[in-house]
């Protein structure tokens, strides 16, 4: 049976609107706290509780990721990208209804598995349907299209916030509208099934090359989330400047995010893996060594451009080159833990960097997080040949050149 083209305008819609589905399961409700800790004052602790409904999905996608991955090799694609759909409009939409923060609470832990599996499903079907350039350039536009997304959904969680706490759970039903194209449009990828017991001799899977993925997106988004988590702090303490501007100054850096991984595929036609990862870990020092010399907001509105410009082509950058080489077979369990190690990322960098906030103050914590991911760009860039002689050791022999 022939399948459909995967060119088609609303396939290529439906994948990356799904895909800005992930980037507001978090943020998009937090202008709403405030108002729900007054809702809920009576309860012991509230401070905490409200605050971990924020968290709550973070660390579930942490613990679904490697069950999504199991999964989207196991079930399927599509059939987990539409369970997870629907799991998602329910879960997130549920704050709405619930007059219980526990409630609530237990809602946000099910959003986690279900961006998860969003997520797992969507790269996977994208890694599926597209080769080569083409592969390069949509999980480029993926990345654009999560971090616009996030600029869109936090700017309409943020006003109609304004109008009642409970409203920005509204926008989780977006998924629902979604279901149609999912169903009629989306089709599940003809794909090798392999006996993964007795395919390791001709499909072995690139351990290396994961521990250095991996790696990397960890620290990564360790490094990162230092911009969201502790920038509205430091800005205040350095620049006395409030909210409004605060999230300007977020907004940018996700701006310049999703403007370099639009233009992803086109560096890619440039550079290697390894040189783009080298080169988004030495954008990224730049800014925070920038972060951590000014003391103007406007100052710092500039240095986040290349900070933002590092993850923008770092993200892409690292689903390409794990689709790309991993065997079809084990490529749903891959990106699942890529997606494992992403979130538990942002789910450590608050408790990773508190202890350098106190001690040596946030300044100085932008400085040598600055420097370090300098240096680790320099290091990857100086022995980028025996970096890839490392990796091509468990990949095989038919490693493109300019791994």
């Amino acid at each position: 049976m022939t399948q459909p083209s995967p060119n088609a305008f609303v396939i290529k819609a439906t994948l990356l609107l799904a895909s800005t589905l992930t980037v507001m399961s978090g943020a998009t409700i937090a202008p709403s706290l405030p108002a729900m800790q007054v809702q809920f004052a009576e309860i012991e602790n509230v401070e905490f509780w409200v605050r971990l409904v924020l968290t709550m999905p973070a660390l579930f996608i942490v613990i679904g990721s490697p069950i999504a991955g199991q999964l989207v090799d196991s079930i399927g694609r599509k059939p987990l990208l539409l369970a997870s759909a629907i799991l998602y409009g329910l879960s997130g939409g549920s704050g709405f209804v619930l007059d219980s923060l526990f409630a609530i609470l237990s809602g946000r832990a099910l959003l986690g598995l279900a961006v998860a599996g969003i997520m797992v499903s969507a790269t996977t079907l994208i890694a599926d349907y597209y080769k080569g350039d083409a592969r390069a350039n949509f999980m480029g536009l993926q990345a654009a299209f999560m971090g616009f997304g996030g600029v869109l959904f936090l700017s309409v969680g943020g006003f109609i916030a304004e109008l009642n706490w409970r409203f920005p759970f509204l926008i989780y039903l977006f998924s629902w509208l979604l279901l149609p194209t999912i169903i009629f449009a989306l089709y599940e990828p003809l794909r090798p099934q392999i006996n993964l017991e007795t395919s390791s001799a001709s499909a072995p899977l690139p351990i290396k090359l994961l521990v250095l993925v991996y790696g990397s997106v960890l620290l990564q988004q360790i490094a990162f989330y230092l911009i969201p988590v502790q920038l509205p702090f430091h800005l205040q303490q350095v620049a006395n400047v409030g909210a409004t501007q605060t999230g300007l100054a977020i907004a940018c850096a996700t701006l310049f995010s999703a403007l370099a991984s639009m233009r992803y595929g086109k560096v890619k036609q440039r550079f290697s893996f390894i040189s783009i990862l080298a080169l988004g870990f030495g954008l990224m020092g730049l800014g925070y060594i920038g972060l951590g010399l000014v003391s103007s907001y406007w100052l710092v509105l500039l240095i986040l451009v290349p900070a933002g410009m590092g993850l923008g082509l770092m993200m892409p950058n690292l689903n390409v080159w794990v689709s790309n080489e991993v065997p079809d077979a084990m490529r749903g369990r891959a990106l699942g833990g890529l997606t494992t190690f992403m979130f538990l990322g942002q789910f450590l960098s608050p408790i990773v960097s508190q202890p350098f906030r106190q001690n040596i103050g946030m300044t100085a914590t932008y400085g040598l997080t600055g420097v370090l991911l300098a240096i680790l760009a320099a290091l990857m860039w100086l022995f980028k040949k025996q970096i890839c002689h490392a990796v091509r050791s468990t990949i095989g022999t038919a490693v493109p050149s300019e791994l």
